[in-house]
């Protein structure tokens, strides 16, 4: 249908014809915005979709890189530097090289002093003596136990051909428990305080080096833990004025 437009005395209007086309162009031009602002929002939807989905960066996290350590050597051997071969459980504990050389050896050192303890019965002549005897027993033979599923648990050897147990910071010689086994009353007393407490300091400066460089938070505080309590006993024995 055509526009019929129609101009009199200096007026337009338009006939019904062309009101009727004039409409279906309105209609048309709002069919076509609106058709523009549902794509707009198609655009924008997609568009927040996609920030959605990109991976945001990733926390900074900690170096997975090997720590240097400090190894100390044996005695009258110089210390080695060392990746710390952090190793870790399906728990999430963690471990390296210094704490199982550190179980491994005080596996053998709290044997040692243990058998000490257990010569004071029948022996000593000091009740103190024999009391704290008694403590160190009760105490390290179930530590020895905790040390050995320790490493169980780990699959590591309880022990290690490389290590020179006989040169460990504390550790008595063969001769001079031998000698401790055949003394009794007040020399046995005298030994024993004597041995004990320079094998209790070498247990504690063995523990300063895995609180150092160990990397079990659970083994820390045991270490610590031995530590404290074989101060508390170097004291105990020095009370006692038998040396």
């Amino acid at each position: 249908m055509s526009v019929v437009t129609i101009v009199a005395e200096g007026r337009s209007w338009v006939t019904p014809a062309g009101e009727e086309s004039m409409n279906r162009r309105r209609a048309q031009s709002l069919a076509a915005a609106a058709l523009a602002l549902l794509a707009a929002g198609v655009i924008a939807l997609l568009s927040r979709a996609s920030d959605d989905e990109r991976p945001t960066a990733a926390a900074p996290s900690a170096s997975a890189s090997p720590i240097p350590v400090l190894i100390p050597g044996r005695p009258g051997e110089p210390a080695t530097v060392t990746d710390s071969d952090q190793v870790q459980l399906p728990d999430g504990t963690a471990y390296n090289t210094i704490d199982v050389t550190y179980v491994q050896m005080m596996i053998v050192h709290h044997s040692q002093a243990v058998r000490m303890a257990d010569l004071a019965p029948g022996r000593a002549a000091d009740k103190g003596v024999l009391g704290i005897a008694g403590r160190i027993s009760a105490a390290q033979a179930p530590e020895i136990e905790v040390f050995r599923s320790w490493l169980r648990d780990r699959g590591q050897p309880e022990t290690n051909p490389a290590h020179d147990h006989a040169t460990m910071p504390g550790m008595q010689t063969e001769e001079a428990v031998t000698a401790l086994a055949a003394a009794k009353g007040a020399d046995f007393d005298r030994r024993f305080v004597t041995m004990m407490t320079a094998h209790h300091r070498g247990a504690q400066q063995m523990t300063s080096d895995v609180l150092r460089g160990g990397a079990d938070q659970r083994l820390s505080e045991l270490a610590n833990e031995t530590a404290v309590e074989q101060g508390v006993e170097i004291r105990r024995m020095a009370d006692l004025n038998v040396s």
